[in-house]
């Protein structure tokens, strides 16, 4: 280029970078409407920074044909890696499906501890994450593009300049010991320095009551497999937190009432006692549920201790009489039960709860012998890595951070992860004081409200593209591997930390090496020990041991008093699918029906048909909640169940910088959070705006309400009379229906086996997680339709769970029942169809033949569970590239215009026969098993050949609690 042209150039191309159609498509894909003018623009800006970054440094990597193909890769057939997903820091062993180097589905890792092979409905909807084309894609300053090198420079050169004063460092919860190793070696090297954390929805009660009743931070196991009594002081231990997977398998065997092959009858299932503000999952199975509002509950746990005989070491309060007065039968019941159970009963609490109520649950825990090892409740060291001397509270450590901003006591921040500009409590400006910094730094998945008020910009690798490593809840580690080279210009935080301290190591050689160090005394062959751990994703030997350690003497004096709250009460909670926001721009998850109510598409306000009926409220009226000074509107939701005088509001929504799919999306819950009370406030004021709110839910569509019931009976009755409690309260219900149509033979003289499929569900064992809703749609690429459609009854999930509820609307009972395709034997929509598209096979399947379907809807009409899914428009995204890369290449998108359903995932029937025919044999029960059936918890779905009476299906299909819906 002549040099007296280069002045001019940059010019014009520093003026192209302010424009919006830059600012707007520079870090993605390009939008399908952009026109030919303005992509050549693009196009020549793009050629000019990759000039201009042509000194970044590159991996000689290339890609090219194989000259000689692997042994292990056969075109058509996918690979199989061990890695973990982080849930809140933590780690979720998973196996990762992959066709041709392109990730297409997540299962739980049945090796690990945390995940025992199943999974949960957010770890299925990160592979949607890792292929959203609005991820972060280019290092950015000042919003405009920017280089990895450039960066480097700059802060490298700032830190050797000031010596690491001023610099501090902001991340969330850290359980990778490679990072929390890192980190001490940036400490060291730079002692001025200070590391905090802050996690939106922590666990700072847990942490400050171990330090109050144990001198120091202190991680808790429970082992519900030795638990026959169990009280939950406001904690959803079966959906929410690191062990939600594992303890929701291990809660649910000891409820089996029936031998189905692998958990045997128990003829003296376990007990559960919850005492909760919301409705939950937890709260849904248990079996006594007591709805108190949040602030009372601390009150209660002190009834609780003083009933079982505790010297608390202060006055009884008015609450806490009124509660002994009001739920004296609760309090004498629990403290009786645990009493008879010395050694196998549990209290817990919920990570929502103040430090007091955690310092109870030890308490009672330690009282009735049920703390140490082997124990309901282990005690083990921390799980998590903490900086020295850093306060037990994230709230606490946030505060001194910002208030360092604020007296411009930082030069440098970094801030790994997280996105405090959104989340930190409304009460502490973090923006504002954010502004004082003179070099910020944020890293993320995503260019958030974080990184739009920092001064540099760097895109995070996705846990799919990266090395690390992981402690489980109970400090099993994992190593995690990455499934496919960075697919964008993204650096894990290994890398970031590594050139921040002048080295040039890459992410493998980075973890490689530290855990060479760690096991360097322990294994007599590092690399064998290496690839064992890589290839079952779990290092040997790393579950923390549990400790034998009592309450310090005098640890009532760390009990202080909670205050009530006054007026209505107002409860924060994270959202059952987004948690925190992390998720929000996941279509999956906003799409997919929150467990209890069936919202979708946005967040609600919660609160119980009393206090609704007080101030004249009804169902989708949509409010207006003021908290000292500060106001958000919010749909209004009537939830049965819900404690009176309060409401909850979920978190996550209301993003105002979070990709095309959540912006703009619900209201912003972190408004109305202050530093002080970031769990539940008081002196909530409530107003109705508007009537009839436009609110997406699933709850009243294509439901078995009214035609159908859950039939339920207790463990007494079942044991008396097997028959008598699932029974169906009809005349004439001993007659066998009369069908016209003859039965389907499935001993057809065929030259391979005879199978005829089925499915039982265990409705004894479902706790309406929606993991198996999730599962489905990852398997099956069906794709989202959005808000509009969903409002008018359109969604595409194959597979629903309905909740139903009897009893009192202040405190029902509480039951879920998954429907999908019955895959009737003589299926009603088969003899309606006039091209034949649905059609009945030679192993019990009702399948669908989508290239010959027109649409007529005769099939859905005639279906009396309503599980045909009809294509209105084209929702499948066929415009943007990178979604493809997603897709499982086993199952065809459908297109507009045909009807869909439940195939019981028939392509993987289909691959396991063929397996099974190659080597002579038959399939083996539990080879095959569907999507919904991998990914549930609490196994509660089997799915096999019922023609053999030794399977496990068969065993359920022959109980007398199955039943065949309708």
């Amino acid at each position: 280029m002549d040099d007296r042209k280069k002045p001019e150039f940059w010019r014009s191309l520093e003026e192209l970078h302010d424009t919006p159609e830059f600012r707007a498509n520079a870090h993605r894909e390009f939008a399908s409407d952009v026109d030919r003018r303005m992509f050549l623009k693009l196009l020549g800006a793009s050629v000019a920074v990759a000039g201009v970054s042509g000194c970044e440094m590159i991996a000689d990597e290339v890609l090219a044909p194989y000259v000689e193909q692997p042994p292990e890769v056969t075109p058509g057939n996918p690979l199989y890696f061990a890695t973990a997903v982080a849930r809140d820091g933590y780690a979720r062993g998973v196996v990762v499906t992959s066709h041709t180097g392109r990730p297409t589905k997540i299962e739980g890792n049945p090796m690990h501890p945390a995940s025992l092979g199943a999974t949960d409905a957010v770890t299925q909807a990160m592979l949607l994450d890792l292929y959203d084309p609005d991820r972060s894609q280019a290092v950015a300053r000042h919003g405009n593009v920017s280089t990895w090198n450039a960066f480097v420079a700059e802060f490298n050169g700032a830190l050797a300049l000031e010596g690491g004063l001023g610099l501090r460092i902001l991340t969330r919860t850290v359980t990778s010991p490679t990072l929390s190793a890192q980190l001490g070696q940036l400490l060291k090297k730079y002692p001025g320095t200070r590391w905090h954390q802050y996690e939106p929805v922590g666990r700072d009660g847990a942490r400050q009551a171990a330090q109050l009743g144990f001198g120091k931070n202190l991680g808790v196991r429970y082992r519900f497999e030795k638990a026959r009594v169990i009280v939950s002081l406001d904690c959803d231990f079966l959906f929410q937190g690191p062990g939600a997977l594992r303890y929701a398998r291990d809660f649910i065997d000891q409820r089996q009432v029936v031998d189905d092959g692998r958990r045997p009858a128990s003829h003296a299932m376990n007990r559960l006692y919850v005492v909760e503000s919301t409705p939950t999952i937890t709260g849904a199975i248990a079996d006594h549920r007591l709805p108190l509002r949040s602030s009372a509950i601390a009150s209660f746990a002190l009834a609780f201790a003083r009933a079982a005989g505790f010297e608390v070491g202060q006055a009884e309060s008015a609450v806490e009489k009124q509660l002994r007065e009001h739920y004296g039968q609760w309090l004498r019941a629990m403290v009786a039960d645990l009493a008879r159970h010395r050694g196998a009963g549990l209290v817990l609490a919920g990570d929502q709860q103040p430090a007091q109520v955690h310092l109870l649950a030890h308490a009672l825990n330690q009282h009735w012998g049920n703390a140490g090892a082997g124990l309901p409740a282990e005690l083990t060291e921390a799980v998590e890595f903490r900086p020295a001397g850093a306060p037990a509270s994230d709230a606490e450590s946030l505060s001194q951070l910002v208030t360092d901003m604020r007296a411009g006591k930082v030069t440098t921040l970094l801030i790994l992860g997280g996105n405090p500009v959104y989340d930190a409590p409304a009460d502490l400006h973090f923006a504002r004081a954010l502004s004082k910094v003179r070099r910020s730094m944020h890293q993320s998945l995503y260019e958030d409200e974080t990184s739009a008020a920092c001064e540099w910009h760097v895109p995070a690798s996705h846990i799919l593209e990266s090395w690390t490593d992981l402690r489980a809840y109970d400090g099993t580690a994992t190593v995690a591997q990455p499934l496919l080279v960075p697919l964008y210009g993204t650096h894990t935080v290994h890398e970031l930390l590594a050139v921040l301290q002048g080295e040039l190591a890459e992410g493998d050689k980075i973890v490689k090496a530290h855990w060479q160090s760690q096991l360097s005394g322990r294994a007599a062959d590092f690399e064998t020990h290496w690839r064992k751990s890589l290839h079952d994703g779990v290092v040997a030997g790393t579950a923390l041991p549990a400790l034998n350690i009592k309450l310090k003497q005098g640890w009532q004096r760390g009990l202080k008093p909670v205050e009530a709250t006054t007026g209505v009460e107002i409860i924060f909670r994270p959202d059952p699918h987004i948690g925190d926001g992390a998720f929000s721009n996941n279509a999956w998850l906003q799409e997919l029906p929150k467990p209890m109510l069936k919202t979708t598409w946005e967040n609600v306000v919660l609160m119980s048909q009393e206090l609704a009926t007080a101030h004249g409220f009804h169902d989708r009226d949509l409010l207006e909640l003021r908290l000292d000074s500060r106001a958000v509107r919010a749909p209004l939701v009537i939830a049965p169940g819900h404690a009176s005088n309060c409401v909850t509001v979920t978190l996550g929504y209301g993003r105002r910088r979070a990709g095309r799919v959540a912006t703009g999306i619900g209201y912003d819950a972190y408004e109305l959070r202050s530093a002080a009370q970031p769990n539940f406030a008081g002196g909530l004021e409530l107003g109705k705006v508007s009537e009839d709110y436009a609110l997406a839910s699933t709850q009243l569509q294509q439901t078995m309400e009214g035609r159908a019931q859950v039939r339920t009976g207790t463990l007494s009755q079942f044991l008396r009379d097997p028959e008598s409690c699932v029974k169906i309260d009809e005349p004439h219900d001993e007659l066998r229906p009369v069908s016209l149509y003859p039965d389907y033979p499935y001993s057809l003289p065929i030259a391979r086996p005879a199978y005829a499929w089925g499915m039982a569900v265990n409705l004894n064992a479902c706790i309406g997680c929606n993991a198996c809703v999730a599962a489905c749609q990852a398997e099956n690429n069906s794709p989202v339709v959005g808000k509009d459609e969903v409002r008018r009854g359109r969604q595409m999930h194959w597979l629903r769970v309905d909740t139903y509820y009897r009893g009192d609307v202040r405190n029902p009972e509480i039951f879920f029942q998954p429907v999908p395709c019955m895959h009737c034997e003589k299926a009603p929509c088969e003899v309606v169809c006039p091209v034949m598209a649905t059609t009945h096979s030679d192993e019990g399947l009702n399948e669908m033949t989508y290239n010959r379907c027109v649409g007529t809807r005769y099939c859905s009409n005639n279906c009396p569970y309503k599980v045909r899914r009809f294509n209105f428009f084209q929702y499948v995204d066929d415009e943007t590239e990178i979604l493809k890369a997603r897709r499982n290449p086993d199952v065809s998108p459908r297109t507009r215009g045909v009807m869909e359903k439940c195939t019981y995932c028939v392509q993987r029937i289909t691959a396991g026969r063929i397996l099974a025919e190659r080597e002579g044999r038959q399939l083996r029960d539990g080879e095959v098993r569907t999507a919904c059936q991998q990914a549930c918890p609490t196994e509660a779905i089997l799915f096999g050949n019922i023609n053999d009476q030794k399977t496990r299906v068969s065993r359920l299909k022959s109980s007398p609690l199955n039943y065949g819906l309708l």
